[in-house]
């Protein structure tokens, strides 16, 4: 493994951090414009199958990481990472001038299938340059500024509405997009010419086949995928919520914010216990925290009939996922670490599965959400719990 002269660690974070961004630009952005598209396309007002732009794009992302693993490992980073920009773009401009709700859903898939490059080769280059505790570090600062998405994007987006429809929003993330492929130009390709696999599908399989029978990488795998699904099921469902349950759908874009800025704080802080304590006990502890948090909010809903005092659940859902989230770095540096040359394939198949399996799991949770919040808190105190006991499984030693 060797780190290209070229590229400091300032400018592997900033870009790596800047393309995860562009990725939940797509999601974060168009949060705020639900309701409007539901207008556009005279949707009724309890018809919620709008959210469908939402998780149609996290299944796009999902599919996404089962061909850029191969094609990364086969031809490159940058050159597969060049095409999913031009499939992002693809899907961002058809979805601004689509003419029904049914050519809207088929771009978001698209949209998000191209954006799932991003997902897929940050992890990989990161594993490229790096190794251990370090790749865990370099992730989770990642993480942080990839944050800011989350904190910026639907108060832009929000903004954004007030003086256009939400088709400018979207034609939004097609000037981003362009902008990032100019810069990919000026990254360095960090994989090593005699670590190119073939693209065939004996060797491809192969390489799932360890990824699937390697014990720390699927039992991270699994609780990654428990993990996104709480924390998609706040992404899909939190805007119905606060609009439907509490009646403050103006709140939906600073609380979102607010919860995002929270986040991007545990990811800077979490690095030096990483380093002090290593990424699989950090994980645990995380861990134990959010399920601890979730139990509690979970109690408090039940006594309060379903409905928790708005604050007492905001600022609830708010802490349980600035723990939970820090599975990301921790997680998927443990799930990679004995990969080796087959990072780009291992990205692809933790991606599919934990984000496939996430998208599967809050899609049976939302469909639950109506009048009470219940079964999104339920969702979150079982997921939590089954991604602690993954964790714990994965018998990881330092």
């Amino acid at each position: 493994m060797r780190k290209p002269s070229t590229l400091s660690e300032r400018h592997v974070i900033g870009f790596l951090a800047t393309i995860s961004a562009l990725m939940a630009f797509g999601v974060d952005a168009s949060l705020p414009a639900i309701d409007d598209i539901r207008s556009t396309f005279d949707l009724a007002p309890e018809d919620n199958s709008v959210t469908q732009v939402i998780s149609l794009y996290l299944l796009g992302v999902a599919l996404g990481h089962v061909v850029y693993g191969p094609v990364a490992d086969r031809f490159g980073r940058m050159p597969t990472l060049r095409f999913g920009f031009l499939l992002y773009i693809l899907g961002a401009t058809t979805a601004a001038i689509a003419p029904n709700l049914e050519t809207l859903l088929m771009a978001r898939a698209l949209w998000g299938f191209g954006a799932s490059v991003a997902s897929v080769l940050r992890t990989t280059i990161v594993r490229d340059l790096y190794a251990g505790n370090q790749m865990a570090r370099v992730i989770s600062v990642i993480m942080g500024f990839f944050l800011l998405g989350p904190i910026v994007a639907p108060l832009l987006g929000s903004g954004i509405l007030v003086i256009a429809t939400w088709r400018w929003l979207f034609a939004g993330s097609v000037f981003l997009c362009v902008i990032l492929v100019g810069w990919s130009y000026r990254f360095a390709e960090t994989l090593n010419p005699e670590d190119r696999r073939p693209l065939q599908i004996g060797p491809t399989l192969a390489a799932f086949r360890q990824v699937l029978t390697t014990r720390v990488t699927i039992f991270y795998l699994l609780a990654m995928t428990f993990a996104y699904g709480a924390f998609f099921t706040y992404i899909a469902s939190m805007q119905p919520v606060l609009d439907v349950i509490y009646q403050r759908a103006d709140w939906f874009a600073p609380v979102f914010s607010c919860s995002g800025v929270l986040m991007a704080i545990s990811f800077f802080t979490v690095n030096r216990f990483i380093e002090k304590y290593g990424a699989h006990l950090i994980a645990l502890r995380v861990l134990t925290v959010a399920f601890i948090l979730s139990v509690s909010l979970l109690s408090i809903t039940f006594v309060s009939g379903g409905r928790p005092p708005f604050w007492l659940f905001v600022i609830g859902i708010a802490l349980i996922n600035a723990f939970l989230t820090l599975l990301t770095p921790t997680g998927t540096a443990l799930a990679l670490e004995p990969m080796g040359n087959l990072a780009g394939t291992a990205s692809g198949a933790i991606g599919l599965i934990s984000m496939g399996g996430a998208s599967f799991l809050s899609t049976l949770i939302n469909a639950q959400i109506s009048s009470t919040v219940t079964p999104m808190i339920a969702g979150y105190t079982i997921f939590g719990g089954l991604a602690f006991l993954c964790a714990l499984a994965s018998n990881t030693s330092e």
